[in-house]
């Protein structure tokens, strides 16, 4: 009987995906594309891994961003002790198609990790992630000590001027950060910006002390990410950021990929149906200068992959 349930999910958003991939606003102009380069790369309608081959190749591939010998650093959402089917997590296997990508590109080293809220052992193992790291060549680092954290001074933030930043993001050579697009009580949307708290060791320090500008604060930390892939093949539209069941989820077959994680955050909250000023961490951050809210001023590649 669950199995049974679990497919009449699966079929149900599969469904209600292809009506979303072809009257998204985010793809309200598909076709108009004109020259790179690009500022934001969109895929829709195939597999995380297919998404993800078309998404790279038209920023240049993953040469364009990692080179022999250096030691890259990926920073996925692995806070939860949820396994794939509840979309609390980024897909394993996009992570672990990343890891052997950049291996492949000639990187000495893949590191994968997340300060995680569940045990995180069981959060590493449940998500699938670990396991598709490792199969990759990738290794899996613990986020779970203080004295695994660095103190770094953000001058250019507004409330969060100081933090304790995990040496690994800190001493990457490359640092790529992969979230899952999904519902949160209390930022609206997680996202690539809201991503990097699980970077942070004191995260309650931003929840105390404004939430959304904090999110914002964090675009200027003195390690940025190299690249951004949003994870928006299976979203969580509920009850996040833990999710309860998997019907909290629904197939999208979408994906994001960019620099600016201002713009990748607005493209995701239409995706979502809102607006990016609905969130309020996108507006801080546009206005701080961190980015660009505004679609209608960037360069879009829109790819649609054939079913």
């Amino acid at each position: 009987m669950i199995e049974m349930n679990r497919r009449r999910f699966i079929g149900t958003t599969a469904a209600t995906a292809a009506a979303i991939s072809w009257n998204n606003p985010l793809f309200a102009a598909a076709g108009a594309d004109g020259d790179g380069p690009w500022d934001l790369v969109a895929v829709r309608n195939g597999e995380s891994v297919a998404m993800y081959e078309a998404g790279i190749a038209a920023l240049g591939g993953i040469g364009a961003f990692v080179k022999k010998g250096q030691h890259v650093v990926i920073k996925p959402n692995i806070a939860w002790d949820q396994p794939p089917e509840i979309p609390a997590n980024t897909n394993p296997d996009l992570i672990g198609a990343i890891v052997r990508d950049c291996l492949q590109a000639g990187a000495s080293k893949v590191t994968v990790f997340d300060h995680t809220c569940h045990k995180w052992q069981r959060a590493y193992k449940t998500s699938g992630i670990a396991k598709a790291v490792t199969d990759a060549g990738g290794v899996m680092a613990p986020a779970n000590l203080e004295q695994q954290y660095r103190a770094v001074e953000l001058p250019k933030a507004k409330t969060l001027k100081k933090a304790l930043i995990h040496k690994e993001m800190l001493d990457a050579d490359v640092f790529i950060n992969v979230p899952v697009l999904k519902h949160h009580g209390g930022a609206k949307l997680s996202l690539t910006m809201k991503n990097l708290m699980g970077v942070v060791w004191d995260r309650r320090f931003f929840h105390k002390n404004g939430l959304d500008q904090c999110i914002a604060d964090m675009c200027f930390a003195p390690r940025q990410p190299d690249l951004n892939i949003i994870d928006a093949y299976r979203i969580l539209r509920k009850n996040g950021p833990q999710g309860r069941a998997e019907e909290d989820g629904e197939i999208t077959k979408y994906q994001m990929l960019g620099t600016d994680m201002v713009a990748l955050d607005a493209s995701a909250a239409k995706l979502f149906g809102m607006k990016p000023e609905e969130l309020g961490y996108v507006k801080i951050a546009a206005q701080m200068g961190a980015g660009k809210a505004d679609l209608s001023k960037l360069n879009i590649k829109r790819i649609t992959l054939k079913a």
